[in-house]
């Protein structure tokens, strides 16, 4: 299957228009605390996902140890607290007595892997090298891997295949019907402009997530609103048609 369109870039300006401006600028966090947040909002709406992550630094001293948000954050407490007292911290993220586990897990693999629970140490390596690194820690997928190479202040080229971006990327025909995120990242990076920055593809990510909550959603395309509508395979033969997916 071949997509309608010669690059992201044509999927990025029409995104633009309809957003009418820029995406919101991203506060920017160190790579550990970016770790943390990637595992605990996996499957967890983003209010819900922030509120997580403010419980568990009001609860856990996970505060910048600097000015900025991007300086190191020390998370020590997280990981020493108990299993009970991560899974209250996030009660309102989807499985927590599951990511309660992964977040302890991990600390204490970061900490016994380098002496110490800290990430600061991933900006000397290679992108691949930082990305094979946080996937071999509990509940760090491919998602999270980018998550935290891009989003972070790392600042690497990645894009991060939230369950939005999969299902828009299939539907627009970049990727088959059972792509994985990681096949799904691989076919949108082939036809990613080669000056595009790490921050482009932050923004891209965030523009095509929103396209995914409000008309582009897992039960209804709404596909005679949708900017993309021309370029998509799924869209453009039902151009003003709204198509209901089964459950």
């Amino acid at each position: 299957m071949k997509p309608l369109f010669h690059d992201l870039d044509d999927i990025q300006n029409r995104l633009l228009a309809w957003w009418g401006g820029p995406a919101p600028v991203r506060e920017v966090w160190d790579p550990l605390t970016q770790l943390i947040y990637s595992i605990q909002s996996s499957r967890t709406k983003d209010a819900e996902s922030h509120a997580s992550l403010r419980t568990l630094r009001e609860r856990f001293n996970g505060w910048p140890t600097g000015p900025n948000t991007w300086d190191e954050v020390r998370w020590e407490q997280l990981r020493d607290a108990t299993i009970p007292e991560i899974e209250d911290a996030l009660k309102l993220s989807t499985f927590p007595e599951k990511k309660a586990v992964q977040l302890k897990e991990t600390l204490q693999r970061i900490t016994e892997r380098t002496g110490a629970l800290s990430l600061a140490f991933l900006a000397k390596y290679r992108t691949d090298k930082i990305r094979r690194w946080i996937e071999e820690l509990p509940g760090a997928g491919s998602k999270a891997s980018a998550a935290v190479v891009n989003f972070s202040s790392l600042r690497r080229k990645a894009i991060a295949i939230d369950a939005h971006h999969q299902r828009i990327a299939i539907r627009l025909g970049v990727a088959r019907a059972s792509a994985t995120p990681r096949e799904v990242e691989t076919a949108l990076t082939a036809l990613a402009p080669a000056n595009w920055t790490a921050i482009t593809m932050d923004d891209h990510h965030t523009l095509v997530k929103k396209l995914g909550q409000s008309l582009c959603t897992l039960r209804v395309a709404h596909c005679g609103k949708c900017p993309l509508r021309d370029i998509c395979i799924t869209g453009s033969s039902h151009t003003a048609r709204t198509l209901e997916f089964p459950k």
